[in-house]
């Protein structure tokens, strides 16, 4: 019986990124059912899908509350998430990066606050340029960049909406050199790209002005990597993206994305393959949900 899968998207784009829309015919080459639906629309019948591949839910993060029960309902209902709802959940709150610290992993240096903490946090690192972003936030919504202890950075601070937040020295490779980003799937490395921001501007996202460039990591730079998506998940998710820095030779992790992250696929066409390969072994490696049911009972 042919697998069905739900490729969720947002409302912003209800047929998927236009990058993203190969994967369509991919999945049914790998043997699956394909169909696109908006995550946050209510009329969608979630149980009559056999799992769910999580791509371009870019609003997430502004609905976050809204989308946590969502992954409850698709649990409740039996339906898989790709990747893993509870991975999911952990990977939303950039908090998990010093999770990853305690495992070993090399990351950006990092310190999570909130409420009057995020200013004594701040003011303990007075004269040092640094970045404040919310722990649960994308494409820099709510980010900001400025010397601690500065007027300018203490008027940004007082803009910003009361949660928690991830202060972390900016790192100035992010405008020399650029930010890494490095895609897996299944586990697999498959490419990298460079990602640089515009004259005179920190943030590397294409809406920002930001540039892209295909590249091949170094043997250290892509060990560590894997060394880092290991550390975030015993088994190999579906997919991944491996974010961070080369700062003195060392590979810094900035973020692990394993929600929703952009994967390049025009820098590297058979990356799309790549994972709908990926989500088909694991949909098949997968009980079925009455197997799974007798198997416990």
């Amino acid at each position: 019986m042919t697998v069905r899968i739900a490729l969720a998207t947002s409302a912003d784009h209800p047929d998927l990124h236009e990058d993203d829309q190969p994967l369509v015919p991919a999945l049914r080459t790998a043997g699956l059912d394909p169909v696109i639906e908006v995550w946050s629309d209510p009329s969608v019948d979630w149980s009559s899908y056999d799992a769910v591949l999580l791509r371009s839910v870019w609003d997430y993060h502004t609905r976050y509350v809204e989308f946590a029960e969502w992954l409850g309902q698709l649990d409740k209902a039996g339906v898989r998430v790709l990747n893993d709802s509870a991975l999911v959940r952990w990977n939303a709150d950039k908090s998990y990066l010093l999770e990853l610290r305690e495992r070993g992993v090399a990351i950006v240096p990092s310190q999570v606050a909130a409420g009057a903490c995020l200013r004594e946090v701040v003011a303990g690192l007075a004269g040092q340029e640094i970045v404040i972003k919310p722990t649960v936030s994308a494409s820099a919504l709510n980010t900001v960049r400025g010397v601690a202890g500065s007027e300018q950075l203490e008027r940004a601070m007082d803009d910003l909406p009361d949660t928690v937040y991830l202060v972390q020295p900016f790192q100035r490779e992010i405008v020399t050199d650029g930010e890494w980003s490095l895609m897996f799937f299944g586990g697999v490395y498959s490419h990298a790209v460079v990602k640089r921001p515009a004259a005179g501007d920190y943030r590397v996202q294409h809406e920002y002005g930001g540039t892209v460039e295909r590249v091949e990591p170094s043997p250290a730079v892509l060990g560590a990597a894997t060394a880092a998506l290991a550390a975030g998940s015993r088994t190999a998710p579906a997919y991944a993206r491996v974010d961070g820095i080369v700062s003195a030779g060392r590979f810094l992790l900035m973020e692990l994305e394993l929600i929703e992250p952009y994967l390049f696929f025009p820098d590297h066409a058979p990356a799309v393959d790549a994972l709908a390969t990926a989500v088909a072994d694991q949909l098949a490696a997968a009980q079925p949900r009455g197997q799974a049911v007798a198997a416990a009972g």
